[in-house]
């Protein structure tokens, strides 16, 4: 796609423009954003580098080809939310002006690109001009590992300098040095003090003088340095362009921008170490003999609502006609989960999760445009979306939603728009997860093999498939805090897919990147008939962040009592059934069960916890005393160690 580049003249705008090169996009146009008073070099901004601004005016000189548009910073940082929404005043309205000036001269482009490292703040406001606009957010640096990318751009073909430093070891002599003649002090700064070496704690600001595709350079012939009472240096420099023997046109589909970035393929393996080595140690499962799908339909099961701790529960809305169109149907649930959200006083920026089913896939864009209406606030509820052939007759669509009490004071989550190497991009109407701050369990949406730069889906084998849909999962999890497994779903569409699935699922519990806990148990592996973008598999669940209270006054014989008190009850709770019992925070539990049919009809619901019900009977009795049930009527059920069972059982609930 054809991308203005964001540019502020330091290192990571530049070089981000490389990596979107290097994935084949096309660089149309420049932005950047520079004081109102140009005589001011260094603004108080919490979006913005503006020091060394005045150097960009040669920009257009380096870069000749490519139009350069400046706007002024009119705002402030009016709006310090995390969620950003549109602020009068606010510097982020003054980059939505230029944008859209700048899409208005050049229609045909479709993405930003920006150099976001770990600013979340950074990221959720350009990803909330780019939705604004109908553009996407090109983030290549995002969430990158710092000393890797640092190595990179000093192996590269960029060579930026020092313009300010601030930091613990960082003088007025480190100023006009380029990054490769710092870079090993940089090293030793982050091992003695735990320094940013990308800077991203505001360590350091860098001027890009040279870059592959400048058709001249910048040579520094003069400099006034400024020593400031704080100890931050700054360095004014007096530069001139000068010839260069060699560049890389731009728009030249031959050149290799990979080979500029460091190193061979830099930024771009698809699995990290650990993944790979997941992989690696794989076997090629053995091939099973296909299962047979179950080919009823389920009966028609009842809405049900019901709190439990600080999340209400509304399950199994479905249309109230079986003669409606797609879109009539859909309308129909929405209407009653407004309904019932509107009896509680509620809305719907309140749900944490929803698991969406439809009857078939290919009705997903017209019930994705009816969802996407109602979920326009900053971020949306997580989502698991399958295709499942076995709703009951007639109906097109099935709706479950979990919803947090208190929502203004208790969610929170994350919602990545902007494409990168970290996890594939949520443009639509979801977030990756989202958490409940009182107990913090996190729901996970659903993971599907997304090659995250380009989100177009792996064609690798379902071996690969499953280790990096896996990976995104875990990044998520990673990036959140929330680490530890409570539940974990695998939804495949291919029952010889099963043992494959199981496996990646141990080796990624075996390896360093569980943080030694062992949740092996907490997995179901679900057969449907489709999965998003006919994917071959999905990964979600919940995870929780473990949470210490420093402030605690129970003694080690308490916290045991408490301990061994709650594991009875659940014990209890299960009937003492095949289950895993994981707990997290505030006496949050969740249970998993594998049960035949003639263990459901046994099994005794409590009306104080949820169940979510995956099933491949199409017959059963219904406990109508359940009060707060969810059922996912599926093809095949697997527990994890590959036992075929006809219910598996995931129960919720809090014990104080």
């Amino acid at each position: 796609m054809k991308f203005v580049a964001l540019i502020s003249g330091g290192k990571d705008s530049i070089f981000n423009i490389l990596h979107c090169l290097s994935n084949g996009h096309e660089l149309a146009a420049l932005a950047n954003l520079r004081p109102s008073n140009k005589t001011t070099q260094e603004l108080d901004s919490f979006m913005f580098q503006t020091i060394g601004h005045d150097i960009l005016d040669y920009y257009d000189q380096l870069i000749p080809d490519i139009p350069l548009y400046r706007g002024d910073i009119i705002g402030k940082s009016a709006n310090q939310s995390m969620d950003y929404k549109p602020t009068a005043e606010d510097e982020i309205e003054d980059l939505y002006q230029l944008l859209a000036q700048i899409k208005q001269r050049h229609p045909d482009i479709e993405g930003v690109s920006v150099g976001a490292i770990l600013s979340s703040y950074q990221r959720t406001r350009v990803e909330n001009v780019c939705s604004r606009l109908g553009l996407t957010s090109l983030a290549y640096l995002w969430q990158r590992d710092q000393k890797e990318l640092m190595t990179e751009m000093v192996g590269s073909e960029m060579e930026a300098i020092f313009i300010k430093v601030a930091a613990v070891g960082l003088n007025q002599r480190h100023l006009g040095l380029t990054l490769k003649q710092g870079y090993s002090e940089l090293l030793s700064l982050n091992e003695k003090f735990d320094l940013h070496i990308c800077g991203e704690g505001g360590e350091f600001e860098t001027l890009v003088i040279d870059a592959p595709f400048f058709k001249k350079k910048l040579e520094v012939v003069d400099k006034v340095i400024d020593v400031g009472n704080d100890g931050v240096c700054y360095m004014y420099p007096k530069v001139e362009v000068v010839e260069k023997e060699t560049w890389l046109e731009l728009g030249d589909k031959s050149v290799g921008w990979v080979e500029c970035l460091g190193r061979e393929n830099a930024g771009a393996s698809l699995l990290d170490g650990p993944f790979q080595e997941i992989y690696e140690t794989l076997a090629e499962s053995v091939t099973e003999q296909e299962q047979d799908i179950t080919s009823g339909t389920i009966q028609v099961t009842p809405t049900t609502v019901k709190q439990i701790g600080n999340k209400l529960y509304i399950s199994n809305l479905q249309s109230e006609t079986i003669s409606g169109s797609i879109e009539e149907q859909t309308k129909s649930v929405f209407a009653q989960l407004s309904a019932h959200l509107q009896s509680n006083n509620l809305d719907f920026s309140a749900i944490q999760h929803s698991t969406l089913l439809l009857s078939s896939m290919a009705n997903f864009a017209t019930v994705n445009s009816i969802y996407a209406t109602h979920f326009t606030a900053p971020i949306p509820p997580s989502r698991v979306c399958v295709e499942t052939s076995n709703l009951p007759s007639g109906k097109l669509l099935q709706l479950s939603v979990i919803v947090i009490l208190n929502s203004s004071k208790f969610k929170t989550g994350l919602h990545v728009q902007g494409r990168s190497y970290w996890a594939p991009s949520n443009i639509g109407p979801y977030s990756q997860t989202v958490m409940s701050q009182l107990d913090h369990v996190s729901s996970l949406s659903g993971q599907i093999p997304l090659i995250p730069s380009s989100m177009l889906l792996s064609q690798e084998s379902i071996k690969f498939n499953s280790v990096l849909s896996l990976q995104h999962l875990h990044n998520v999890k990673v990036l959140t805090g929330c680490i530890n497994q409570l539940q974990t779903t695998a939804f495949v569409k291919s029952s010889s897919s099963v043992q494959t699935v199981i496996n990646t699922w141990e080796e990624y519990c075996d390896s360093s990147e569980t943080q030694g806990q062992n949740y092996k148990d907490s997995l179901l592996v679900v057969q449907v008939s489709e999965l998003p973008r006919a994917a071959d598999v999905e990964w979600g669940g919940f995870s929780y962040k473990e949470m210490v209270d420093m402030y605690a006054d129970d003694s080690d014989e308490d916290q045991e009592s408490k301990e061994t008190d709650l594991s009875l009850a659940l014990h209890a709770l299960t009937l003492g059934n095949g289950s895993s019992i994981h707990k997290a925070n505030e006496g949050t539990f969740f249970v998993t069960l594998w049960l035949t049919e003639k263990e459901f009809q046994s099994f005794s619901f409590s009306g104080d916890c949820h169940y979510t019900v995956y099933t491949s009977c199409s017959e059963f009795k219904l406990q109508h005393d359940a009060s707060s049930v969810d059922f996912i009527p599926v093809a095949n059920v697997w527990n994890y160690q590959g036992r075929n069972v006809e219910f598996g059982v995931l129960v919720t609930g809090t014990l104080m």
